[in-house]
């Protein structure tokens, strides 16, 4: 399926949230995702269900100032 990750097209064979992050082989903390305006909750990650054309937004922490 495609879904769009920061308004880039991404091709991923993954169905849930989890698997589309380890997939794009983002760190375990320092991450954030929001969809649909809303921000996802790590905890929800291995449950929230992907579909066709959704659109992500994911936030990376960075260091420094």
């Amino acid at each position: 399926m495609v879904v769009n990750v920061n308004n880039q097209p991404q091709t991923t064979e993954a169905t849930t949230l989890a698997g589309l992050i380890d997939q794009l082989g983002l760190p375990a903390a320092g991450v954030a995702v929001g969809v649909a305006g809303r921000m996802v909750p790590r905890d929800s990650w291995g449950t929230f269900n992907l579909t066709e054309g959704m659109n992500l937004i994911i936030i990376k922490a960075a260091c420094g100032g």
